[in-house]
């Protein structure tokens, strides 16, 4: 098969290779898939680059989670007739070596989910790390069925579906943006009040649509929000932090104790396994009514990965996918 891989960690254009690789073969309760659309995240580009210190988990890696495609072989115990089925694929490359930046890819059955037949590739490929990280931003400490939602980022990778999530649960949404300027990009048909956080007072501005105070918040940078935050949490809140900007990162200890306040810190490989299957189940059914959608921004060919994983580590807008060629 065709794949990319790299054996050494550094940047993308240095350790990033495209050759011919073995075809894998299904285990025991996995399934082999055909991938179409392979999805690229923060933490894929991190891996490879050694961020933290990391080190090379296994001597060649394939990199990648994310994927759309069909299903072309099963292993011992899985039901042959998913071989043929249209799936989205998560969960690739984390704590395995060979993600989907190939051909073909071998997943646990349960990381390869049906894909409903009127959803596209491109949206397949966006449900996994950002897709559950969202979803367990929004349900790991229950249903937010009228509750109130602050979303942190609200454009952003996560900070979309998590929105986007908490409103098809009933939640009444407010999402923030860094900018005055990138307020006519959220859809207020989720989002139901807007603020950005280069405004005069972001804090009274987001008291003013709940003067009680917001239930959850999904954080992509407590770092940065941790007073924004102390100062808009309800009595009871939960904080769901999935990323900071400073890794020794300073919270207002004492009046987020007094308010009890619930600090959920979210490291997306090690979620437990049922809450997956259960925001795998949600993701999809909130894809097929049209509830959850994702904003695409630049492609490549597997041939310009690398480009790929330059484009992700520079930022922007939208998610970034590679194409797998037949």
């Amino acid at each position: 098969m065709l794949a990319s891989w790299y054996d050494e960690q550094g940047p993308a254009a240095e350790v990033l290779r495209v050759g011919e690789a073995p075809d894998p073969v299904p285990g025991p309760g996995e399934v082999r898939v055909r991938v179409t659309v392979s999805g690229v995240n923060p933490g894929d580009t991190k891996k490879r680059r050694g961020w933290t210190g990391s080190a090379m988990p296994f001597p060649r890696v394939i990199p990648h989670s994310d994927a759309a495609g069909v299903v072309d072989a099963v292993g011992e115990g899985v039901d042959v007739r998913r071989a043929g089925q249209r799936v989205w694929v998560y969960g690739a490359q984390s704590y395995r070596p060979f993600g989907t930046a190939a051909q073909y890819t071998v997943v646990p059955a349960d990381h390869a989910v049906p894909l409903p037949g009127h959803l596209g590739d491109d949206l397949g490929a966006s449900l996994g790390i950002p897709g559950i990280t969202a979803h367990r931003t929004v349900f790991a400490d229950g249903p937010v069925d009228g509750k109130v939602v602050l979303v942190n980022g609200v454009l952003g990778g996560v900070g979309s579906p998590a929105a986007q999530l908490a409103r098809w649960a009933g939640a009444i949404v407010i999402g923030t943006v860094r900018r005055g300027a990138d307020l006519d990009r959220v859809d207020p048909a989720v989002v139901s009040h807007a603020v950005a956080l280069d405004g005069a007072d972001p804090a009274a501005e987001i008291r003013s649509y709940a003067p009680g105070g917001v239930d959850r918040i999904v954080e992509v940078s407590l770092s940065d929000n941790a007073d924004l935050d102390n100062a808009v949490a309800a009595g009871g809140a939960v904080i769901a932090a999935y990323a900071t900007g400073a890794d020794r990162t300073e919270i207002p200890f004492w009046t987020l104790l007094f308010n009890n306040v619930t600090l959920r810190l979210m490291g997306s490989d090690d979620f437990p396994a049922e809450a997956k299957r259960h925001a795998a189940r949600d993701l999809t059914a909130a894809a097929a009514v049209g509830a959850l959608t994702v904003d695409v921004g630049d492609r490549y060919p597997l041939a310009d990965i690398a480009e790929a994983h330059e484009r992700v580590d520079a930022g922007g807008r939208g998610r970034v996918l590679v194409d797998i060629p037949r």
